[in-house]
This record gives structure tokens, sequence and C-alpha cells, in this order.
């Protein structure tokens, strides 16, 4: 039997092995909870109440003298209003190594820093400390025109946004009849690179197609095929289901331009009858409600950051 479309959409793109099962025949396994947004570090172990038998807290140890004329935020300040812990967690973490400033691990108290500016990573995983730069994920659903207002009175993502927050625009389009991950930031910068070709940011679809899928069809994709705005590569594609005539792929592009996918697979023989984005770049779709969105995380949000170059 045919796996569910939607039961498909919703799995974890980072899984290159075996699929979990998902439920079949409606798309129930979509919608469940989401993902929080925000991560917070427990607070250190081993601290005694007696401070007279306790070690030597790092951050009541005298401050580091800060890089020459340096301004800005203490470190340690910066990461506690970010939401990764405490500042006593925070200076526990700064101690230990595992917080880097602009690529340099730091390791002594007192640093200070520049939100606006400064690059900061726990663990290696680039964190967003700015406050004011928020970007979301929608699944946006079918039918639901790509634009922030439409003269025409047809269904926006503007409209499912509303107040959430100034300044969003919506990176790259999807078009009316595709439904799947969208985001959605008030970082023009941001939304200027994910969008443009030159970064070459991939892009996941499933699309559900017509007919039997030849077994060289992911050799041929990779290869490139021309059509007729240019030649066009998939960077992966595969089968993941088919049943009676009908099959489940998955191809990667970081293509953008209109119609891409459909007109790809449309050429090769595969007429797509439904589609949906799964990720974007290392952001995905996961188990969100068709209709539904979310507030990137932090770490989410740089490692998109990261992506890009910012």
């Amino acid at each position: 039997m045919l796996l569910t479309f939607g039961a498909l959409a919703g799995r974890d793109q980072r899984s290159a092995g075996p699929r979990p099962a998902g439920r079949v025949g409606d798309w129930a396994v979509m919608n469940s909870v989401t993902p929080n947004d925000e991560s917070t570090t427990a607070a250190g172990d081993g601290w005694s109440e007696d401070m007279e038998l306790a070690p030597v807290h790092p951050g009541d140890r005298p401050a580091a003298e800060p890089d020459g004329d340096r301004e800005g935020e203490r470190l340690q300040k910066v990461l506690a209003r970010a939401g990764v812990g405490s500042r006593r967690v925070c200076e526990d973490m700064i101690e230990a190594g595992r917080i880097s400033v602009n690529g340099r691990q730091v390791t002594v108290q007192g640093m200070r820093v520049d939100p606006g500016r400064d690059k900061i990573a726990v663990d290696g995983v680039r964190i967003e400390i700015r406050e004011d730069r928020i970007t979301y994920a929608m699944n946006k659903p079918p039918g639901v025109i790509t634009a922030m207002s439409d003269d025409r009175n047809r269904p926006t993502v503007g409209d499912m946004v509303g107040d959430l927050a100034k300044g969003l625009v919506h990176v790259g389009r999807l078009d009316q009849d595709t439904e799947g991950l969208l985001l959605l930031t008030n970082d023009g910068e941001l939304a200027h690179r994910l969008a443009h070709p030159s970064y070459e940011v991939r892009k996941t679809y499933l699309a559900q197609v017509s007919g039997p899928v030849p077994r060289d069809m992911a050799r041929r994709l990779r290869a490139g095929v021309e059509l007729d705005d240019g030649p066009v590569a998939a960077d992966s594609f595969r089968v993941v289901d088919t049943h009676a005539g009908q099959s489940v792929v998955e191809i990667v592009l970081h293509e953008g331009r209109k119609h891409i996918v459909r007109r790809l697979l449309a050429h090769v023989g595969l007429p797509v009858s439904r589609l949906t984005r799964t990720a974007v770049g290392p952001i995905e779709l996961q188990r969100m409600r068709s209709g539904s969105i979310r507030r990137l995380s932090k770490e989410e949000l740089g490692s998109l950051q990261e992506l890009v170059g910012l």
C-alpha cells in the first residue's frame, strides 16, 4: 500500500537511514506538538551552599583585562539574555571553554562583546543574540498565495501572519498549489542571501507523481536536463514509496526558478499531483500542522546565518 504523502512529509529529513513508520491514511502524523523555540541550559551541579567550603566560582574571580579599549556588554550577560542559562551557568561554560566569539574560544571571564556585530557560538553552534531579529517557519497550506497582501483578495501568507511581528517578509516563494515550509523574517540581509541563487541554499521536496519511476532517474536528474529557460540539475533524488502507478519521490534542488520542481519532473515524464517542501537548508518542516507558524530557535537561526556567511 502506498504510504500517505502527509506522513512522509512529516518525517525528519536529517535521517539518511530507515525512516520511522508514520500513521497511514491522513495528515494526522504532522498534527503533533512542535519543538520549543527556546532551549535553556540547566544549572550546574556541585556548588555547596556553604560558600566557605565551596570552590571559588569563576564569576567571583577578578575580571580579565578587556581586549584593548573594546566596548560592549559582558559575554555572560549577553549569553544569559539569549536564554543559554543563568549568568553563573554561562560563567561555568566560559570557564569550560564551551563558548567561542568570532571563531576564537573564550576561557577567561570579563570579555566584552558587541551583540550587533560579534558571532557567538555555544559548543560550536552559532546562536542569534540580537532580540530584534526574528525568523518564523510556516507550514503553508495549498491555495494560499505567497504574498503579504493581494489586490484580488485571495488568501495570502500575510493574512496568516497578521500582526505577529513588524517588517516580516517571506523568503522566496511557494506556488499557490504547493504546500510546506516557508520562512518569514524581518532580517532583510538574511532573506536576501537565502533566496539568492549564488548561495545555493538547498530545498527539499516530497512530490507525488504519476507513473513508474525508471531506475536511472536519479542519475539523469543529477546529470541535469535542459528546460526552456536553461539547464537544471537535482542535488539528490530518491524514490520514497510506490504503489499502483503512483510514487512519492524526494528531490533536493538549490534552484529557485518559477515552478522548477513541477517543470523538471514533468519534463522527465513524472507529472506532479502534489508537492510539499519539507526543508530549507538545515530548517525542517518536521511535524508542523498545516497552517501553523513557529518561531525558529536561536540555534536554528544561527545555523541559517552560518549557511549564508552572516
